[in-house]
C-alpha cells in the first residue's frame, strides 16, 4: 500500500494504540496496517520464522487468530465511520472489541511468506458489525473467519 495512505489503525485515538497486534504506539507489537481496497479491507504482513506454531515453517495458530481479531476489529471500525460519515482525522476512528471470534484453518500457513488479510463486512446492526475474514497466503486462503464486533463507548 501506498504511504501516503493512512491505515485506519493511524486514526485510533492514542489510548487505544498500544494493542500487541495493531497498536501503532506499541514498539513490540506487530503494528499491523488495514486499508480498504474497494469494499473490502486489506492486511498484509510477513511474518518470520519466531512466530511458528510446532513445526518451524508453520505459523502459530494463535497468531493467526490474532491477526484476524485485529484486523476484523479495524474493518468494523472503518465501516462504522463510512456508515457514519466521520471525517478521518486523528482520533476520529470508533472503538470496536471483539465480542465472537471463530477461525476455521482450512490448511497450514507457511511463514517467510507475505501473508494477506481481506475483510469483509456482513452486517453492521446499530453498536455491532459482523466481519467475515479469510487469510491467503501464495494466494491460497489458509484460513477463514467470523467476528462478531461491538463498538465502545465514546470517552467521556
Amino acid at each position: 500500500m501506498s504511504t501516503d495512505i493512512k491505515a485506519f489503525q493511524d486514526y485510533y485515538a492514542d489510548d487505544y494504540s498500544h494493542c500487541y497486534g495493531c497498536g501503532r504506539l506499541n514498539e513490540y507489537g506487530l503494528q499491523i496496517k488495514s486499508y480498504w481496497d474497494g469494499d473490502e479491507s486489506v492486511c498484509r504482513i510477513l511474518p518470520k520464522n519466531y512466530y511458528s506454531g510446532g513445526k518451524a515453517d508453520i505459523l502459530y495458530g494463535g497468531l493467526i487468530a490474532s491477526l484476524m481479531d485485529c484486523h476484523g476489529a479495524g474493518t468494523a471500525a472503518a465501516a462504522k465511520a463510512r456508515e457514519q460519515n466521520i471525517e478521518m482525522v486523528a482520533g476520529a476512528m470508533p472503538r470496536f472489541v471483539t465480542a465472537s471470534l471463530k477461525v476455521d484453518y482450512l490448511v497450514p500457513t507457511p511463514v517467510n511468506i507475505e501473508i494477506e488479510l481481506r475483510g469483509t463486512v456482513k452486517e453492521i446492526k446499530g453498536k455491532k458489525v459482523t466481519v467475515g475474514v479469510t487469510l491467503s497466503a501464495d494466494e491460497k486462503i489458509c484460513a477463514r473467519g467470523e467476528l462478531i464486533m461491538i463498538q465502545l463507548p465514546e470517552p467521556q
